[in-house]
C-alpha cells in the first residue's frame, strides 16, 4: 500500500462543520480531529480518489453527530437522519442510499459486502482504526497511523466518549452497554 496522504485543509469539512460547531461546543476539536483521521484513512483506503472525497467527508462529518444534535448513545439514526435532511435541503446531490449507508455501517464488526460496499466498508476501516487508537489496524502501518495520529491530535475525543456515555446513560457502565446496543453492527 503506498504512503498515507495527508491532507490538512478540507474546505467542504469545515463548511459542513460550521452548522454545527456551537452545538459541539467544547467536544469540537476533538470530535473534528477524529474526522479528519477517519477520512484519511478512508480516503486511503480508496486511493485518494477525487470522486469519493465529497460523499467521505460529508458521511464522516454526520457520522457521530447525533451524540450532540439528539443526545442519544443510540447515535447511528440521528446523524443518518439528520445528514439526509442537511443534502436534500441544501442540495448537495449526494446519493441519499451511500450516504446513509456509510453512517449506518461505520461500527459493523464484519466487513461490509452490500450495495457500496467499496465507500462504505473504506470507511468502517477507518473509524474502527481509530476508534481503537490504532489497535486495529485494517492493514495500515504502525507508522502510518502515528502520523495521521500526529497531524489530528486526538484532544481528548475518546475521553469525550467516555464522558457522554455517563451523560447520557447515567453511568459508564451502564452507557457503554446502550451505545454497543444501539451502534455496532455485525
Amino acid at each position: 500500500m503506498s504512503e498515507i496522504a495527508i491532507q490538512l485543509e478540507r474546505p467542504r469539512v469545515e463548511m459542513l462543520f460550521s452548522r454545527y460547531q456551537e452545538i459541539i461546543g467544547n467536544d469540537y476539536m476533538g470530535y473534528r480531529n477524529h474526522v479528519y483521521r477517519t477520512i484519511t484513512y478512508a480516503m486511503h483506503f480508496l486511493n485518494n480518489a477525487e470522486e469519493y472525497e465529497q460523499i467521505v467527508e460529508t458521511a464522516f462529518v454526520y457520522h457521530d453527530i447525533g451524540l450532540w444534535t439528539d443526545h442519544e448513545l443510540a447515535y447511528l439514526e440521528p446523524s443518518e437522519a439528520v445528514a439526509l435532511a442537511d443534502n436534500e435541503q441544501y442540495e448537495w446531490g449526494l446519493d441519499p442510499e451511500l450516504l446513509r449507508g456509510a453512517i449506518h455501517w461505520h461500527h459493523k464488526i464484519t466487513p461490509y459486502t452490500g450495495p457500496h460496499a467499496k465507500v462504505i466498508e473504506a470507511c468502517r476501516k477507518a473509524d474502527w482504526i481509530d476508534a481503537s487508537k490504532g489497535m486495529v489496524r485494517k492493514g495500515l502501518s504502525k507508522e502510518s497511523i502515528a502520523k495521521v495520529e500526529a497531524a489530528f491530535p486526538n484532544h481528548g475525543f475518546h475521553d469525550t466518549l467516555l464522558r457522554l456515555a455517563k451523560d447520557y446513560g447515567g453511568s459508564t457502565l451502564v452507557g457503554g452497554i446502550k451505545v454497543t446496543k444501539g451502534i455496532v453492527k455485525w
